[in-house]
């Protein structure tokens, strides 16, 4: 008879197990296999030291524009002009420098500081735009971003007049946009702090757990006395810099001023933070998770690209993803529904045993 229970036992027992596997990591390090074993198979070079360097450097932007998303998606929003952002900034950026590398060509850290701060500025005002829409005008997120991406376009495109702006620094295009150092790209050099930086700012700040209670509940963060607008701003602020750094780096990395540069980060920001554990619904993410699901994006792109395959199916394969994603952030959820009931289940049976006549009292 005790044999027959365990046997009884075991699959429920197996699938618990399996259950709190997924709850805690979701099934991103299982797909991750998945790919490095097929890709491998598929082409020798995949797993190659150049072919590593090359991810790592296509990752930083993916990651920097990922990590912004991240911050939103932990709110309760999503920022749909990431990828407006990106092009706007490139744009911007190339223009300052190029003027004053024209101006002042022996000085060309002169010309790539210009750059920078053209760069914050635009970043700033970016989130500024998006946050007050969001936050004080409470209006969607979906009509704030979507509407600020057309306009961002719009106003690149009139810079730029649809051309692409050339004459920048070699310091620039050379030493940022392809240098290396010990082998490892200086974009990522440049990343990794602020990387780091936006870590502490989630996990170890008093604003990482605002934002979270604010995802979680903004009704419930109000009452505990949080200003939720002015974190709601200040998240948005963060993604319009983190979206603009990856634009000056991409810029650096394609030698150029792009009005179109970046049109794929929208979809790639995504889909990367919402596969690496970031929810629809707000209040979940971490860098960590995103940072995977920013290696599971670049794994994907560079596997197909070893193969042969176009960019038409490697926005196809994107899509899948994103709805993948969304589809297992929901099964997640339902996981730990039924696994918060089946504790109450649990406690309600004990607590009548517990309270009972043969229960010990001290």
């Amino acid at each position: 008879m005790p044999q027959a229970e365990s046997q009884t036992r075991s699959p429920g027992l197996y699938l618990d197990f399996l259950r709190g596997i997924f709850v805690k990591v979701g099934a991103l390090p299982f797909l991750l296999v998945v790919l490095v074993v097929l890709f491998s198979a598929a082409n020798k070079y995949f797993l190659g030291m150049q072919n590593l360097v090359d991810m790592l450097h296509e990752g930083v932007f993916t990651a920097l524009a990922a990590l912004g998303q991240l911050f939103v998606l932990i709110s309760g929003g999503f920022d749909l002009s990431i990828g407006a952002n990106i092009a706007l900034t490139s744009i911007t950026s190339a223009t300052v420098m190029s003027s004053m590398y024209s101006a002042y060509p022996h000085d060309p850290a002169l010309a790539i500081a210009a750059g920078v701060i053209a760069v914050l500025i635009v970043g700033i005002l970016v989130g500024l735009v998006n946050g007050i829409g969001v936050a004080y005008l409470e209006v969607n997120p979906f009509i704030v971003t979507l509407a600020t991406a057309s306009a961002f376009q719009g106003v690149t495109l009139l810079i730029s007049q649809g051309q692409e702006v050339g004459g920048l620094p070699d310091a620039f295009v050379h030493g940022v946009g392809s240098g290396n150092w010990l082998g490892i790209p200086v974009a990522a050099l440049i990343a990794l702090p602020l990387i780091l930086a936006l870590y502490v700012l989630l996990s170890r700040a008093r604003y990482g757990r605002y934002i979270f209670a604010i995802g979680s509940s903004p009704g419930a963060a109000r009452v505990a006395g949080i200003r939720v607008p002015v974190q709601i701003l200040l998240t948005y602020i963060i993604c319009g810099l983190a979206a603009a750094i990856a634009g000056f780096l991409l810029t650096a990395r394609v030698s150029a001023g792009e009005p179109l540069l970046g049109t794929e980060y929208t979809l790639t920001s995504i889909t990367a933070a919402v596969i690496g554990g970031a929810s629809l619904r707000g209040g979940e993410g971490s860098v960590g998770g995103t940072l995977l699901g920013v290696v599971f994006v670049i794994f994907l792109s560079n596997g197909m690209d070893l193969m042969g395959l176009s960019a038409n199916h490697e926005m196809i394969a994107l899509g899948a993803a994103l709805i993948f994603a969304v589809v297992i952030d929901r099964q997640r959820a339902r996981a730990v529904a039924a696994g918060f009931r089946k504790r109450l289940a649990v406690d309600s049976v004990r607590d009548p045993e517990d309270s009972g006549p043969g229960a010990a009292h001290p």
